[in-house]
């Protein structure tokens, strides 16, 4: 019985010691990943400044392919942006909506939604921004206060000017709204 119980220790170490270092062996994966996926991305920052957008795009889509969310989100926003600059608003808002779909919290999610959002604001029915920024005003949400602007500039647009300026007063009233804002 002591032969077994020693042999039952050992395995219980040895399995406990693969499983250390697997546990090891992942999380520097994971650095590795993201360090690569941050030098991607930086490049393409790089390229973007320089103004060469069709190559910043390429750059930013290697960034998304990266298993790092964060860097995959940013680099969709990004992808997102340069399309909206290039007036091919369906496109970005597909980025901004796979962007929002991969982020990793809300502060990168509710970001791609709200740029989904703004993205859309010229173009779609006010029921399709309502849907999209509706959820983003929940006071949990980070960017509550741009959720609710750019809801009551979509009212204001559809023509509900009473409700929009109901919504005015409640950003001038909101604690978190910054000061630019509630003017």
């Amino acid at each position: 019985t002591r032969r077994r119980q020693r042999s039952t220790r050992l395995v219980v170490a040895v399995v406990l010691l693969v499983a250390a270092l697997a546990w090891w062996g992942h999380g520097q994966y994971r650095d590795r990943e993201a360090a690569k996926a941050s030098e991607t991305y930086a490049a393409a920052l790089d390229t973007l400044k320089q103004g060469d957008d069709a190559k910043a795009f390429t750059q930013f889509e290697q960034a998304a392919r990266a298993s790092s969310k964060g860097y995959k989100a940013l680099a969709l926003m990004q992808q997102g942006g340069i399309r909206m600059g290039q007036d091919k608003v369906p496109e970005a808002v597909a980025l901004f909506d796979k962007a929002a779909a991969v982020a990793p919290d809300p502060v990168i999610g509710d970001m791609a939604r709200l740029k989904s959002a703004f993205a859309l604001m010229d173009t779609a029915p006010y029921a399709a921004i309502e849907e999209r920024l509706k959820p983003l005003t929940d006071a949990k949400h980070p960017y509550r206060a741009a959720a609710l602007e750019a809801l009551a500039m979509a009212k204001l647009k559809a023509g509900r000017t009473k409700e929009a300026r109901d919504d005015f007063v409640v950003l001038r009233l909101l604690p978190d709204a910054p000061d630019s804002m509630r003017q």
